[in-house]
């Protein structure tokens, strides 16, 4: 490791040592954090059962069900059933409410939205969307429970702040089982990606943002990607490898001077291969886990084929490369409809925010125990989901306190820390290959 490097992954072990104080406290805080989300809820017994549950998602159970944390409580389980599975009540205002206060506390106007569909592994037929879907969290088809979640990544921190389920055709085609499972009359079935439009318009009032971000799922839907250009928003969607774009920087074929010429259509894999070491520039993104994150970007002013047409507007093609845990070379693909001339720096800076919100999904996991339902119906998987986001923001929220406690750096709250600095100094240079 180069020596200043080793520099910083010292001050970053430093930074990681846990001072005792910041847990002094914890529990009155959590009571004040939890009050704006109980004024949602209207009425007082709801308020308690609200604060019981999210405590037990944060507390350090195995598993984070409602017998298990009604037991936590030394309470009965069945009032805090009736809450989660029973209880008329909105999770919608609660999600507003954490909508609002990660706008307020992390927003900048760059700030990135990322959509990222998640899969929740079930047993049976009963449980609400449950079908034979693609499962993300183990790469293969099986019977699961998909999301789709929003969330919102700035150079501060990121955190989940809304979801929405899938329900496949086969559930909304069947009116019975959708009854039996307590989904609202009115709901009609939605891909994927109108459930991400929606997220957006709802929350993109209360969200600072520049950029719309997501995987290969949303961005090999050019009705998709023409849907955000349509709403003005300006996005960066990655695209599988196949995806064929024609190079609108390079001159066509020599061919008869009286016909038509125009450069073939090409598959960004193939397309990437035959660049030059040379147009490639590297990036620092930021300091990562296990050290600095660095990459290589080249960006190409390009038109994408559909599976008739090709898109109405030229777009620009980004890939972004770098070494993965096993030194072996990873290839990124995006398609924007952002102009030719924005820094390849910025361009890497969005696309890692998809990554970022992926560390939100295993947070909220493992932290908050987003995957630890044990509910079938409609209401009930919102009330879970909607109060594990709340526990997951917490955890944010502490973070940020325990940041600004750092007694390493002697710095007021709100100035750029050594990590900001790097990022917004960062100087960009034609690298050398990532290639083996």
């Amino acid at each position: 490791m180069e020596r200043r490097y080793q520099v910083r992954y010292q001050e970053m072990l430093a930074e990681c040592e846990t001072k005792p104080a910041l847990f002094q406290g914890a529990l009155a805080r959590l009571e004040d954090f939890a009050q704006p989300f109980v004024d949602c809820l209207q009425v007082p017994q709801r308020g308690v059962h609200a604060r019981t549950y999210v405590a037990g998602l944060l507390s350090n159970l195995e598993r984070k069900n409602i017998e298990s944390i009604a037991y936590r409580d030394d309470q009965g389980r069945r009032n805090l059933q009736h809450f989660i599975g029973v209880s008329e009540w909105d999770h919608r205002p609660l999600q507003q409410e954490l909508a609002r206060q990660v706008g307020q506390s992390l927003g900048e106007d760059d700030g990135v939205l990322v959509i990222d569909p998640s899969g929740f592994a079930k047993k049976g037929t009963k449980s609400v969307g449950v079908a034979r879907q693609w499962c993300g969290r183990h790469g293969k088809v099986e019977n699961c429970q998909v999301a789709v979640y929003l969330g919102y990544a700035s150079r501060q921190e990121h955190a989940l702040v809304d979801m929405r389920l899938y329900l496949p055709q086969e559930w909304t085609k069947n009116r019975k089982r959708c009854r039996e499972a307590g989904v609202p009359r009115g709901i009609i079935f939605h891909t994927r990606h109108a459930l991400a439009l929606e997220m957006i318009r709802q929350n993109g009032v209360h969200l600072p943002h520049a950029w719309i971000t997501g995987d290969d799922e949303f961005g090999r839907a050019g009705t998709f990607r023409r849907d955000l250009q349509a709403l003005d928003e300006r996005y960066l969607l990655a695209v599988p490898a196949n995806t064929n774009v024609r190079d609108l920087e390079v001159d066509p074929p020599a061919a008869d001077p009286s016909a038509h010429r125009k450069t073939p259509f090409r598959r960004v894999a193939d397309w990437t291969a035959a660049q030059p070491d040379s147009k490639w520039t590297r990036v620092l993104v930021r300091d990562g886990e296990k050290g600095p994150l660095e990459v290589e970007v080249i960006t190409c002013r390009v038109r994408a084929k559909l599976t008739s047409p090709h898109m109405p507007y030229d777009e620009l093609l980004v890939v972004i490369r770098c070494l993965d845990e096993s030194a072996a070379t990873k290839v990124d693909y995006y398609l924007s409809n952002a102009s030719p001339t924005t820094p390849r720096r910025e361009l890497a800076r969005v696309a890692k925010a998809e990554h970022r919100i992926e560390d939100c999904l295993k947070r909220g996991k493992s932290e908050a125990g987003l995957a630890d339902y044990e509910v079938q119906k409609w209401a009930a998987w919102h009330h879970h989901q909607v109060l594990s986001l709340v526990a997951a923001w917490f955890l944010v929220e502490e973070t940020g306190r325990g940041k600004k406690i750092d007694t390493s750096v002697d710095r007021a709250a709100g100035t750029q820390g050594p990590v900001d600095a790097a990022i917004k100094c960062v100087a960009m240079h034609h690298a050398r290959t990532y290639r083996p």
